[in-house]
Parts: C-alpha cells; structure tokens; sequence
C-alpha cells in the first residue's frame, strides 16, 4: 500500500469506530430510544409511499398532497400513524438484530477483500454492500410479519381495504385464512427488496463517504488531520442522501410489487406476475415507480438521520481496552 493512501486510511480510520470497542448494552438501549424517535419523525411519508402504491389510478393522479389532505381530513394526526404502535413492538428486536449483523459482517467482509489491495472507496462499497446485505437478510424474520401487518393498518378503509381493530386483530384474520404463513405473505420479494436495497444503501453510503474526502484532501501526504465534529456530520448526511437517492431508484420497482402484494384481501391470491401486469395496464412502466418521490424523502431522510445517529452512538459510547 502506498504511503498517501496509508496515510489517508490512518486519518479516515479515526472517524470510524470499531465493534470491538463499543459498550454493547448502551448501544442497544440507546439506539433504541434514538431510532425510536427517527420512526416517528418520519413515519407518516411511510404510510403516504404505502398507499401510493395502492391507490386507485385516480388517486394517484391527484397526488400526494390529496392523499395527505385525505387522510387528515378523515383521521385527524392518528390517520398518518396507522400501525405505528405495531411497526415500534418489532422494530426494537428487528434493529438489534440488524445492527450486530451489520458490524459483524462488516469487520469480516473488510478482512476478506484487504489482500486484493482495492481502492478505498472500492473496499468500502464491497464490504458495506455485503454487511448491508447481510443485516438485512438476518433481519427479514422478524421484519416481514411487522411490514405485512403494519402495512394492512396504514391501507385500511383506503381504495376498498378492510378495516381492523388493531395489529393483533390483522394477525388473527391473517392466520385463521392463510396460518402463520400467511404473516410471510411476499417474503421472496421482501428479501429481494430489502437485502439488495440495504446492500445498494450500505455501498453507496461508504464509497460516497470516501470520494467526498478524498475531495476534500484528506488521504493525500499534505492533509492527515482528523476531520471536525462538523465535517464528519456534513460527509455522513451527504453520504446518506446520496445512498437514499440510489437505493430508491434501484429498488422502489420491487417494494411496489411488495407492498401490493402483502396488503391484498385474503380472497385475492394473486401473483407478482400479475400485480406487475396490472400496474402496467393502469399507469405504464411508470406505475412501477409508485411512491418513488415519498420513497426517496423516507430513505434519504432516514437513512441520514439513522446514519447520524448510528455514528453518534458509535463514537459516544466507546469503551478503553486495557
């Protein structure tokens, strides 16, 4: 390895920190009241993006603001929380399982490609995809039933859907017509959403992370000071945009069909197939990108602000090795 691109490693390296150094239990509950928070910040541009998706093909001509006005109108606040209190019960154990995932995968994928002596913003993208990736696969049993029972609240009484009195309400009608995998309902596609939509996210986040200091001149023999408080913070938002602006690009295709499939009457069993035919028919290539605008504010805005939060957490809770 040359000496400017040790010497940038050096100075990139002390604003990241390693899993090993972390104080796991104030991570866990810390995290957990700070992405808390991000979930209620942002949870109402979910269920806007969900019943995009959904909508009527007249609906969606009015937009999105109509939907938002709509559901105000008819449920005051409330209505843009429909399902909250079912998506925060799992979304505790579902970021825990992520997180230690997304470190662990992360340290090993580094080690793994170090000896093909790539770029580093090459190394970042490979190792993150990867730990992305995996976090999310590991994530996706416990994510699944939350999405398709929260998602079932955020439609209800919405273009014909039924109406239920609760989380535990859907996941009763759900196993007494379907049994428990029925909970699982579009699970291939929620894998092939959100584990490449996470690995996209991830990748793009640390490669991006990498450019934009290497622009900025750290990495060169000239520059090895460590960034401020502020830099890191600007990087990592600029990071996360640009990670949110690529992943709902990529993937938004594969959430629609997702999320039509999932919310769909018991009675109705149809395929992805036709689900993909159907929003051709009504809308064109296009209808493929329902909620793309909503999507993209939720992914670039939670990702930023989880990225944020993630690396608050992770510098703020170190712990000395002796």
């Amino acid at each position: 390895m040359d000496s400017s691109r040790s010497g940038g490693a050096q100075a990139f390296a002390q604003t990241e920190i390693n899993w090993d150094k972390l104080d796991k239990t104030k991570f866990y509950v810390v995290g957990a009241g700070l992405f808390t928070g991000i979930t209620v910040a942002l949870y109402p541009v979910s269920v806007v993006k969900t019943r995009m998706q959904v909508a009527s093909r007249d609906a969606m001509e009015r937009g999105a603001f109509s939907l938002v006005k709509g559901i105000l109108r008819r449920d005051g606040i409330a209505g843009l929380y429909r399902g909250f209190g079912t998506v925060i019960t799992g979304a505790v154990p579902a970021r825990i399982i992520f997180l230690t995932s997304l470190e662990t995968t992360k340290i090993a994928s580094f080690k793994m490609i170090e000896p093909f002596q790539l770029s580093e913003a090459t190394e970042a993208a490979i190792a993150n995809g990867l730990a992305g990736m995996g976090a999310s696969l590991c994530s996706q049993a416990v994510f699944v039933p939350i999405d398709v029972v929260s998602q079932k609240l955020m439609v209800q009484g919405f273009s014909g859907h039924a109406n239920y009195n609760g989380g535990l309400d859907v996941a009763r009608r759900i196993i007494k017509s379907d049994g428990i995998r029925g909970l699982y309902r579009g699970f291939g596609l929620s894998v092939m959403t959100y584990s490449p939509s996470s690995a996209v996210w991830w990748a793009s986040y640390g490669s991006s992370q990498r450019l934009i200091w290497s622009f900025l001149g750290y990495g060169t023999d000239h520059k090895e000071s460590v960034p401020s408080i502020s830099s890191v913070m600007l990087v990592q938002a600029t990071g996360g945009i640009t990670a949110g602006a690529v992943a709902s690009c990529v993937t938004t295709p594969l959430d629609t069909i997702k999320t039509r499939l999932q919310v769909m009457n018991h009675e109705k069993r149809e395929s992805a197939r036709h689900v993909i035919k159907s929003l051709i028919a009504e809308d064109g290539w296009k209808g493929l990108y329902r909620g793309l605008g909503p999507r993209f504010v939720s992914m670039s805005a939670w990702g930023t602000s989880m990225i944020l939060a993630y690396e608050y957490l992770s510098k703020s809770l170190v712990v000395s090795l002796l």
